[in-house]
């Protein structure tokens, strides 16, 4: 599902990156600002068949899911790219029709506190990648055997980790996956060897 053009508000475009985008954006923007989507949370709900799995050995990729709040990034882009950065995420985020094309108010947490109707990608709850709520152990079960055109799903939750900490906050559920993963590297290594700190 994708959004109608005429939906779009005029000028610049935002968009709301809550996982890879946060990280690997893949487009030009003039402005990104920490900001908050109230309504939806951030949840690992979406097997990954393409970039971090295949269909034999899915991995699992951030989706929004029903329910709660969120934090993440807003991305402004100039009126003149927006075409080509709808067209962009479009080729990224809708490979397998996964997630819904929607535009939502967001609010920035920036002086001003405005509140934006930024592009989101949400979870089709009735596709058949939607995962649902898996316990920690399946997750990371899948993390752990997940490798797709974009590379290790491991490497997915690790980087999603560091570009949350690094716009000052923390994901639970998140951070416990990545230190299990954390954990895992140690047991790979000799004893005295050290595996960096994510």
């Amino acid at each position: 599902m994708t959004v109608s053009d005429t939906v779009f508000p005029k000028g610049d475009l935002w968009v709301f990156g809550y996982g890879s985008l946060m990280w690997r954006p893949g487009f030009d923007f003039v402005e990104q600002v920490p900001a908050r989507l109230i309504g939806e949370h951030r949840a690992l709900c979406v097997y990954s068949f393409v970039h971090r799995g295949t269909p034999e050995r899915p991995g699992l990729v951030l989706g929004l899911d029903r329910g709660g709040a969120c934090r993440g990034v807003a991305f402004r882009v100039p009126e003149e790219k927006r075409e080509a950065t709808i067209a962009y995420l479009r080729a990224r985020e809708q490979v397998t029709s996964v997630y819904r094309e929607v535009m939502r108010s967001v609010w920035l947490e920036n002086d001003a506190k405005q509140r934006v109707s930024a592009l989101v990608y949400v979870v089709d709850r009735g596709h058949v990648q939607y995962a649902g709520r898996l316990s920690l152990h399946e997750q990371l079960s899948h993390v752990r055997q997940g490798h797709g055109q974009s590379g290790a799903n491991r490497d997915y939750v690790t980087a999603t980790v560091k570009a949350i900490e690094a716009q000052g906050f923390r994901d639970a559920q998140l951070h416990r996956l990545a230190m299990m993963l954390h954990d895992d590297g140690h047991s790979r290594h000799p004893a005295g060897q050290k595996t960096p700190i994510l």
